[in-house]
């Protein structure tokens, strides 16, 4: 899908590597939202990754999958609401916190991490047809060089 370039000035803004890694992963995960949709999760949107990305099997608070996802507690509430409505995810007491809860998977939630999880290898295939071995090893190190810089 083409997205339109922000303009300052009256003209298109210039692409910088950020921009650049970020419009690379929303491609990306345009692929694994269409998967979902056609094996019958359609309502799983793009802001949903920001729950099913950190959620642990064993449950998660709202809390620290919001720290985790660098989003504030009360976005990360509103989309754990919506899954649940719609049977991806549960809360339960916590039991080492009587005061929290955790939020957990249902089966239907698992299904979506197993299905875009096993879309991973068709895609690092994909891109490594297109750039060759090599060339995905090293962006893979330059990637993590990337994060290490950014995180100092």
């Amino acid at each position: 899908m083409s997205r339109p370039r922000p303009r300052t000035a009256g003209r298109e803004r210039p692409t910088n590597l950020a921009v650049l890694m970020r419009e690379a992963f929303i491609a990306l995960n345009d692929l694994v939202l269409t998967r979902l949709a056609e094996r019958g999760h359609g309502d799983v949107r793009a802001a949903h990754g920001a729950v099913f990305q950190y959620l642990d099997e064993t449950g998660t608070t709202v809390s620290e999958l919001a720290d985790r996802a660098q989003i504030t507690k009360q976005a990360m509430a509103e989309l754990v609401i919506h899954l649940e409505s719609r049977g991806y995810l549960v809360r339960e007491p916590d039991p080492r916190d009587r005061r929290a809860k955790l939020v957990r998977p249902t089966d239907r939630g698992r299904e979506v991490v197993a299905i875009a999880q096993d879309l991973v290898p068709d895609l690092e295939e994909r891109i490594a047809a297109a750039l060759g071995a090599e060339r995905v090893e090293a962006l893979r190190e330059d990637l993590e060089t990337v994060r290490r810089i950014a995180r100092s």
